[in-house]
């Protein structure tokens, strides 16, 4: 683990936790993709009112990045990287964007939590996303629904 605040903060979690002593060391990054909404995202994460986050399964095979599973660990940051958070994935399911419903919206715990807020920041989110690939998001696509538990924080 490259991130030192990262670092700190697995290893405080593990001087509490000792039964996780022989885990593998956790992926760090942030949600979002830009500054405003890295540290927001953050902020919701650590006082527990989003406790899930959505991938497009496109978006995920196009960067070859692994689909989260059960049981892993996420060191969760802001844009600049400090870490804020420790969490754990409890629950992946994947789902074609039509068919995600206001339970989805409010448990990632965005704006005003409404289905329709969901729709528009995640569409939104996604043509940016696949964009660079020269793909863009469809009704039909499909989403990983990652819900996961708020374990540590500072």
């Amino acid at each position: 683990m490259d991130n030192t605040s990262a670092r700190n903060l697995w290893g405080d979690f593990l001087d509490k936790h000792t039964e996780f002593a022989f885990e593998k060391a956790p992926q760090v990054g942030y949600f979002g993709d830009n500054e405003k909404d890295a540290n927001t995202l953050a902020e919701l994460v650590a006082k527990d009112i989003k406790r899930a986050t959505s991938h497009s399964l496109l978006g995920l095979q196009l960067r070859a990045e692994p689909m989260p599973k059960i049981g892993d660990f996420f060191v969760v940051t802001d844009w600049q990287e400090k870490a804020k958070c420790l969490i754990r994935t409890t629950s992946v399911k994947l789902l074609p964007y039509f068919s995600i419903h206001s339970e989805h919206a409010r448990l990632e715990g965005e704006g005003d939590k409404s289905l329709e807020y969901w729709k528009k920041v995640h569409w939104d989110y996604y043509t940016r996303e696949l964009e660079p690939f020269n793909r863009v998001p469809r009704e039909s696509m499909i989403v990983v629904f990652e819900r996961f538990e708020l374990l540590f924080k500072r």
